[in-house]
């Protein structure tokens, strides 16, 4: 029978001995907390202080929910999928996806009961792997997302790999049923982690009918609504859907960002003692949260930089006040135009201040909106973990992980703003850099890099702008 982490650590003396014993630091052991499981490569050393078996030291058992029922007709369900307003209900269907254009897509629900806020515009990711990284984004904020991999839920989850405090994301579709969790660090199923926050999903959806649907005819809104008594009020749900006014023109940015200011201090992970050692050479950033990932202000650190993160409605003058070395401006969800105009400001304020600016995302859109330029909507957006982009300098291709629907107007840009990054999908933009001021951007998520590490050199730049400032200075 296998002991607790917890009892293991108190056997051996507590955090700090075992953490000794074992030459990791104490972040490591609060991560083996969180993955109730010991790394297999200290169990020697373990069991002998603790004066146990190494059978004793076999991680737990992850908790799951009930797995899914299973239809005896997923086919016909399948074969289902069609514009109707009919109210019949497919035999073993539990949950429909209706789209505004009338479209809809029958499946089994799990995760929580879908509610009224299972609503939103439905999009497509195509990462393989990272969904619960992905669903705790919050630039998915407002949104239902499509997995178009159909093996969903097969590593469980765990309390490390969130990006955020709660899930952004409305709800999300994929093929086959959830799977089960196959991976030492899962610590519940992902179906059990979903009803926990109240986010409501269905499977046996043919995803890449509606993967083709988003694809050809632009982005649209759903609901997700469950089967009630047998029926499924499907005018009632497409209207819904209809009335629904879209992420244009839609400021989302001020529903994720932090409440108020705090301090990060956690570098990235490796693997097997915890986190990589952080620089000694330290510089002041303040990063403006405009629905930061946890694993950006991670890469900050771990390039060199005390953070601070502090809320999307910051004034210039109250990040000025802080006396930043460099501002960082995050990712985030929503129209840029819509969260223009309290952000504008306070970046315009920065860069007139000579301090060092480096966007991302969202951040990278209300820099150029800052510089002068223009956003628009994507008829397809960007979502997934294999979007070439080219380093226009250097001539690289880059391997990138993105989640945007708005992009940077190329033919708006001034002339004292250049051109860094381009997409090699659809030539859209990805990447800007002030020829006058300190600052720079790009589209896409470089602390995500599928590489695994192919953009982290961005926030080497950053720090390296930062130095170059400091003794300009």
């Amino acid at each position: 029978m296998s002991l607790s982490v917890e009892a293991i650590i108190e056997r051996v003396g507590g955090p700090e001995k075992i953490a000794a014993l074992t030459g990791v630091g104490t972040e490591a052991v609060r991560k083996w907390r969180q993955a109730r499981a010991i790394p297999p490569k200290h169990w020697p050393v373990v069991a002998r202080a603790a004066g146990i078996s190494l059978d004793e030291l076999q991680p737990e058992t992850p908790s799951s929910s009930p797995p899914l029922p299973e239809s005896p007709n997923r086919k016909q369900i399948m074969s289902e999928q069609r514009a109707s307003s009919a109210t019949e209900v497919p035999e073993g269907a539990t949950a429909a996806l209706v789209l505004a254009d009338g479209t809809v897509f029958w499946g089994i629900g799990f995760g929580a009961a879908p509610a009224d806020e299972a609503l939103g515009e439905i999009c497509f990711s195509t990462g393989m792997t990272g969904y619960q990284e992905t669903l705790t984004d919050p630039s998915f904020a407002g949104q239902i997302i499509t997995f178009t991999f159909p093996h969903i839920g097969n590593v469980g989850t765990n309390g490390e790999d969130d990006e955020a405090l709660r899930v952004a994301a409305r709800g999300l579709v994929v093929k086959q049923d959830l799977t089960e969790p196959a991976n030492w660090r899962s610590t519940e199923s992902l179906d059990a982690w979903l009803k926990e926050r109240n986010v409501p999903g269905i499977c046996g959806v043919d995803t890449r009918a509606l993967t083709l649907r988003i694809r050809d005819g632009g982005p649209q809104t759903a609901v997700l609504v469950a089967v009630s008594n047998g029926q499924i009020d499907l005018d009632a749900a497409k209207a819904k859907a209809v009335a629904w006014p879209g992420l244009e023109g839609m400021d989302l940015a001020k529903t994720v960002t932090c409440a108020k200011p705090y301090t990060w201090s956690e570098g990235v992970w490796e693997w097997p003692s915890g986190t990589k050692p952080l620089p000694t050479k330290r510089r002041k950033v303040v990063a403006v949260d405009y629905g930061a990932k946890r694993n950006i202000l991670r890469c900050l650190t771990a390039a060199g930089c005390d953070v601070t993160v502090v809320p999307a409605t910051t004034s210039a003058e109250e990040i000025l006040e802080l006396k930043p070395e460099g501002v960082f401006l995050s990712n985030g969800p929503g129209d840029p135009a819509a969260t223009a105009p309290y952000a504008v400001p306070a970046i315009r304020g920065v860069l007139d201040a000579g301090i060092p600016v480096f966007g991302i995302c969202l951040g990278h859109q209300l820099l150029a909106q800052a510089l002068g330029a223009k956003t628009y909507k994507l008829a397809q957006g960007h979502r997934g973990a294999n979007q070439p982009v080219k380093d226009i300098e250097t001539g690289k291709v880059e391997i990138t992980s993105q989640n945007h629907g708005f992009a940077v107007d190329e033919k708006s840009l001034p002339n004292d703003v250049k051109v860094t990054h381009i997409s090699l999908f659809d030539k859209s933009n990805e990447g800007i850099a002030s020829t006058t001021l300190p600052a720079f951007s790009v589209q896409y998520h470089p602390e995500a890099s599928p590489g695994p590490s192919d953009s982290f050199y961005l926030f080497e730049r950053f720090v390296a702008l930062i130095d170059k400032h400091g003794k300009a200075a």
